[in-house]
């Protein structure tokens, strides 16, 4: 059974950072491409950046580009979302999916407030 876990989210204060921890299994992780989408209330889920497989090559919505860095660790079968220079338009429920099984996490709450 495919299974993506997410973890990290919480609250965070503007320009502070934040990482989230996505961890999968029930697949081959090393050969999925991974990808972070994200939604905010009231707005469409919004693809926030992939990883290729061992290349490992990244690529990134505009609005998070410079800020937010992707990475991953085939020996935890693990994928990370390291977010910087976080503001309130980041807020929002940010999931972790595998396009190859149409499958993505449950969430986690990002809310980036004073």
């Amino acid at each position: 059974q495919v299974q993506l876990v997410e973890s990290g989210g919480g609250l965070v204060q503007p320009g502070g950072s934040l990482r989230l921890d996505c961890t999968a299994s029930g697949f081959t992780f090393s050969n999925n491409r991974m990808s972070w989408y994200r939604q905010a209330p009231g707005k469409g889920r919004e693809l926030v950046g992939s990883i290729s497989t061992t290349a490992g090559y990244t690529t990134y919505a505009g609005s998070v580009q410079g800020r937010f860095t992707i990475s991953r660790d085939h020996a935890k079968n693990t994928v990370y979302l390291q977010m910087n220079s976080l503001n309130s338009e980041d807020s929002a429920v940010y999931y972790c999916c595998v396009a190859s099984f149409a499958t993505c996490g449950q969430g986690t709450q990002v809310t980036v407030s004073s």
